[in-house]
């Protein structure tokens, strides 16, 4: 008889093996444990199981098992190693819940939210503020709840022989109205922000993950009043506040005689964060041989559309800038150079050509130099680049960038005319085989067709080009095309899709 019971007993736990996923499988599992425990199986009390199968029976606990588990930091990818801890979001004796941010980190490439994988009580803060934790070594204690229920001190009865159906139904249940909801942190960040519920959208990524594209549809489709996960008429929602304006240009400093100072002391600080970033960076792209291309572009015309654009994006919360024009003119120009939105692959014998234009934008932020990249410009209005440069602008100033905005780019712009320059000589970012430096406009006079003197605004650009795979003609070619499209902006309807 303890040998059919024992047989029994391992038959049921393969087949909810089965059934359950996640924590439902993590707690029937200590649920059948916990049963095979109290009905005495295995040593001196294996006569005294009675099969399920033969004669029902329910049986009752009534407390919490209690584990404490460490919560170790994991693989947040692109070869991190190291993180410093920029500020953690509990203490320790904090309640925490699955998904609850338990701290903000620091790499050489991001800023990430680390979450809480597990329900339960923080015990122990292994790193103090600024300190650097290592991948794969714990982060924090967490005291776990071991039982089989949500809640705590809860008598809860069990019938095993209907157990197996009504996890079925569980299941079903989690999968139609409660489906897992797959995104990373940057994009649960994006849809708190906007106060979306993720799992009212519908995500178009890998297993149904939901992308940062899906949280801009949805915000759209809940502007026009209809959910485009549901198809079904939903209240409007808020606008969302226009951003701050940006601080006035900082003025040109004067030279200032002073007394010579007394000699202080030498002193040594650590290398780390978005400045650990560039030291790699930069040192990848010496390996690099670069070539420059200068030129001038006439932007008196888009100057001229910018101040009505402008009025009309204010309106809708949205600060227009030259960049979203700038931007989408070089992704229509890369439609025709695509050699300039590729990589190399590691051993020099591959031309991987990208099929979307990630345009990053060069950005000097409090934590240094950043370069976060809007994805698929190729597919996006201007009126959409804006808004997402605005909401990257946002993060930057507030040292929230994360992994999915700071990496993937495949072609890069930089404005040094926002800080006063006009030409430069950019370093291209690997694996990105080609950059470009914008100057500030300025107001000159320039001859006009018949010889008259007119008032112009001339912009400079200096681009920088991988001379392994790119030669002066393409960079040239290219240039032009994307110059012709900003001295006259209205062509650049003929080439949107």
């Amino acid at each position: 008889m303890a040998t059919i019971s024992t047989r029994l007993v391992n038959s049921s736990i393969r087949k909810l093996r089965l059934v359950v996923c996640g924590v439902a499988k993590r707690r029937l599992y200590q649920t059948v444990s916990a049963a095979r425990h109290i009905s005495g199986i295995g040593g001196e009390n294996k006569q005294k199981f009675i099969p399920t199968a033969l004669q029902p029976r329910y049986f009752q606990t009534s407390s919490a098992l209690q584990e404490v588990v460490q919560f170790k930091l994991s693989d947040i990818g692109e070869g991190i190693r190291e993180v410093i801890i920029k500020e953690w979001y509990v203490s320790e004796g904090d309640k925490v819940s699955q998904f609850d941010s338990i701290c903000e980190v620091q790499s050489d490439k991001a800023s990430v939210t680390i979450t809480s994988r597990y329900d339960g009580i923080i015990k122990k803060l292994h790193y103090d503020v600024d300190g650097t934790a290592l991948v794969g070594e714990p982060l924090v204690d967490i005291e776990t709840e071991g039982a089989i229920s949500h809640k705590q001190e809860e008598d809860v009865e069990v019938d095993i022989s209907s157990k197996e159906q009504r996890l079925e139904d569980h299941a079903m249940q989690m999968t139609t109205s409660g489906r897992k909801v797959l995104a990373t942190p940057a994009v649960r960040r994006l849809a708190m922000e906007n106060k979306i519920h993720l799992k009212d959208v519908e995500g178009t990524g890998k297993d149904g993950r939901i992308l940062k594209e899906d949280i801009t549809r949805h915000i759209e489709s809940l502007d026009h009043g209809v959910s485009a996960f549901t198809g079904k008429q939903v209240a409007p929602q808020a606008p969302i506040s226009p951003p701050k304006a940006d601080r006035a240009p900082a003025p040109t400093p004067i030279p200032i005689l002073r007394a010579p100072a007394p000699v202080g002391k030498d002193y040594t600080q650590p290398i780390k964060g978005m400045q650990k970033a560039m030291v790699k960076t930069m040192s990848m792209a010496l390996k690099i041989p670069h070539f420059g291309y200068y030129d001038e572009i006439d932007v008196t015309t888009l100057v001229n559309l910018r101040k009505d654009l402008k009025k009309v994006t204010e309106k809708r919360g949205i600060k227009f800038s030259y960049m979203p024009v700038f931007i989408k003119a070089a992704s229509l120009a890369l439609n025709q150079f695509p050699v300039l939105n590729s990589s190399i692959d590691d051993k020099v014998e591959n031309v991987i050509v990208k099929a979307s234009h990630n345009i990053g934008v060069a950005m000097d932020t409090a934590d240094g130099l950043t370069v976060p990249n809007i994805k698929n410009v190729q597919s996006q209005s201007i009126f959409e680049l804006a808004a997402e440069l605005n909401r990257l602008q946002q993060l930057g100033s507030a040292g929230k960038l994360g992994t999915a905005e700071l990496t993937g780019g495949t072609f890069t712009l930089s404005n040094i005319g926002s800080i006063g320059g006009t030409y430069a000589r950019p370093v291209i970012l690997p694996p990105e085989v080609a950059i470009g430096a914008i100057g500030r406009i300025q107001a000159v006079p320039r001859f006009d067709r018949d010889g008259n003197v007119r008032k112009a605004h001339i912009m400079q650009v200096s681009w920088s080009a991988d001379h392994r795979i790119i030669d002066g003609a393409t960079m040239a070619r290219f240039s032009n095309l994307w110059k012709m499209y900003l001295e006259n902006p209205t062509t650049m309807i003929l080439d949107l899709k």
